[in-house]
């Protein structure tokens, strides 16, 4: 069966429309109150809700100790982001900002739409034991439903321009999105300059810890200062899980 250009264009929004449903219903973490420290820290989380059950019984959970590469390769992979409004929120563990439709990653021949970027301090992700100071998470999702996360980790040193607009617009507590008025948020802005990934499959990071997660982390980091990083931290306090059991997955390093 074929279709007009107008037609196929309509079908291609409700397709991300549905996506955008699933993954919000995936990402969604509201069965059991849940934290990063004391009865329902993260050594707990399997046991809070059956949902989260992958938390304590998944062989391929996240986050990881990127020094445990055991393979390298030059993975390709691109994004197109679009500055756009700043819509922002505190979900109670994170700040967030949302996304609207027209930004993308590319992985090899994988295409996913940029939804969401939320942070952590300090950084899940780590290299030989030791955090950096905060991570990024670009996350995306496919028409089908398939999740696809960009790492991006910081180092202490210049401010962002970027993360600048974010701590001022942020709720110091749980809120829902808004849109702030005469803002734009432009995410190019918390990107490095290249785009060497490590590329590994696991899961959400935070409860239901769900897998099948195509992950990525830059090896290059971006620059924030010291204040920016204490009034994120302000914010969101340490919001980090443990790192997790490789379990002989496939951790591809940049370079060949």
């Amino acid at each position: 069966m074929g279709y007009s250009k107008k037609s196929f264009g309509r079908l291609l929004a409700t397709g991300i429309a549905v996506a955008s449903f699933a993954v919000s219903s995936i990402l969604a973490a509201d069965g059991a109150d849940w934290s990063y420290e004391g009865p329902n820290g993260p050594e707990n989380w399997g046991e809070l809700a059956p949902e989260y059950a992958k938390c304590a019984t998944g062989l391929m959970q996240s986050p990881i100790d990127l020094a445990e590469a055991n393979a390298r390769a030059e993975v390709s992979v691109f994004t197109d982001y679009a500055p756009g409004p700043l819509t922002i929120l505190n979900n109670g563990h994170t700040v967030q900002a949302n996304f609207a439709e027209g930004s993308a990653l590319t992985s090899g021949t994988m295409q996913f739409n940029l939804l969401q970027v939320h942070f952590h301090t300090p950084s899940e992700e780590v290299m030989h034991g030791e955090q950096y100071p905060m991570v990024a998470h670009f996350v995306h999702a496919d028409a089908d439903s398939n999740l696809a996360v960009l790492g991006v980790l910081f180092h202490i040193g210049e401010a962002n321009p970027e993360i600048a607009k974010l701590i001022t617009a942020a709720p110091t507590t749980k809120t829902d999105a808004r849109t702030v008025p005469g803002v734009k948020f432009d995410p190019n802005g918390i990107l490095p300059g290249s785009l060497d990934v490590y590329r590994f499959q696991g899961s959400l990071t935070t409860p239901p810890c769900s897998e099948g997660v195509n992950w990525h982390v830059a090896k290059e980091t971006v620059s924030i200062s010291a204040d920016q990083l204490a009034a994120l931290t302000s914010i969101m306090g340490d919001n980090a899980r443990p790192v997790q059991p490789l379990n002989g997955r496939l951790l591809v390093a940049p370079g060949g």
